[in-house]
């Protein structure tokens, strides 16, 4: 196993990805890194590219499958008040690919994108490929992680061309409020930047709370970008389909990008999403109640071992305070995959000043989840012993 000086070196993918290799090496290791649904892909959608399997697939159009598309902009309208058309959607190879398509098509040197911290770090590389500038904007636990306006706009300069949000949020399981979308959208009108808002985690907030689409507000279509995808709302990930919803002029500077890097999302692929965006969600309804149910048992687990946390509104994730241990995030991360056996990671995988924070998903089965708390909660209790002595 790689020292513990080899990664502290480290922060955002790198780290992640680093953290990722050394589980390997660790046998019997739980994994509570990723965010990638571990819920087998519903037997309907893979029956539909069974069949599509069956006989030929032409290559399809560079936007996207025309009903793919359709259904996407009637989900939209349907689930969030978003009211598009199939001209504003885009279908992406996984989400990841439509966020560095947005960033291409949007941004130029020396502009500046606000960014909420902390933050998935993937758009740290989205944003500087492109020249411009990232400028970040704090959140707070003591509002969930929900954005404050002012912060907002005590940032917003000559040079602002977007706020990106994403809600819920990776890593730390907030949402935007209504009153704070309807806050922000007045910002981005009355200082003329776009809203990039990444809504993958939609599907998964948590009661009390609603998710609540920018997008939807009057007069936003126009500035606003919305992000998303299936891998999360129907446990795709493999298949890779994401989408764009946007404004026309958008749509087709992206597709242009498209045209001449990664060209279409393999029509099996689509022809999968199709059978998952025409369904009746009952499959989607399913997932929440485990996934809600995981919360409830590892949010106990956490608890119980004394890790404070702020309540996850949505999403998979837990974001916990490691203060309680005497020991940074990272450390106590490495000692935990080490001692415990469990693979989490730390805050400053999501931005640099959350050296005290963890990043812990839910998505294992209940019984390996509670296994992964007790293995913690032994490790915890060893090293504060050690610490008190």
């Amino acid at each position: 196993m790689s020292t513990f000086a080899d990664i502290q070196k480290l922060d955002g993918a790198k780290l992640r990805y680093a953290l990722m290799d050394l589980a390997k090496e660790v046998p019997d290791a739980i994994a509570l890194g990723r965010g990638d649904p571990d819920l087998p892909t519903p037997a309907f959608i893979v029956e539909a590219a069974r069949k599509a399997a069956a006989g030929p697939l032409a290559v399809a159009p560079l936007a996207g499958l025309p009903a793919l598309r359709d259904a996407i902009a009637r989900n939209a309208a349907r689930d969030h008040g978003i009211a598009v058309g199939s001209d504003n959607v885009l279908v992406t190879t996984g989400g990841q690919e439509g966020l560095f398509l947005v960033m291409s098509a949007l941004l130029d040197p020396g502009d500046e994108i606000l960014v909420p911290d902390p933050r998935y770090s993937s758009y740290d590389q989205a944003i500087s490929h492109t020249g411009a500038t990232f400028v970040s904007v704090p959140t707070f636990a003591e509002e969930g992680f929900d954005i404050r306006p002012e912060e907002v706009e005590r940032r917003i300069t000559p040079k602002t061309r977007a706020l990106l949000l994403v809600t819920p949020s990776n890593p730390t399981g907030g949402i935007i409020r209504p009153e704070t979308a309807l806050a922000l959208a007045e910002l981005a009108k009355r200082h003329n930047f776009v809203i990039v808002s990444d809504e993958i985690y939609g599907k998964f907030v948590w009661e009390p709370y609603r998710h609540f689409s920018i997008a939807s507000l009057p007069g936003m279509l126009d500035h606003v970008i919305t992000l998303s995808g299936f891998s999360k709302a129907y446990a795709m990930t493999g298949w890779r389909v994401g989408y764009v919803i946007a404004p026309e002029r958008m749509i087709a500077a992206m597709t242009d990008i498209k045209a001449h890097t990664t060209g279409p999302v393999a029509t099996l692929s689509q022809v999968a999403a199709l059978a998952a965006a025409e369904g009746d969600d009952s499959c989607v309804r399913d997932f929440r109640a485990i996934y809600d149910e995981r919360r409830r048992i590892l949010g106990s687990g956490l608890s119980a071992m004394g890790l404070q946390f702020g309540e996850p509104r949505g999403g998979f994730f837990f974001w916990a305070d490691s203060s309680s241990t005497g020991m940074r995030a990272l450390e106590l991360c490495y000692l935990l995959l080490k001692e415990a056996r469990v693979l989490i990671f730390p805050g400053t995988a999501f931005g640099e000043s959350w050296s005290n924070h963890l990043r812990i998903t839910t998505l294992q089965p209940t019984e390996v989840l509670d296994q992964a708390a007790e293995r913690m909660k032994a490790a915890l209790a060893q090293i504060r012993e050690a610490g008190a002595a």
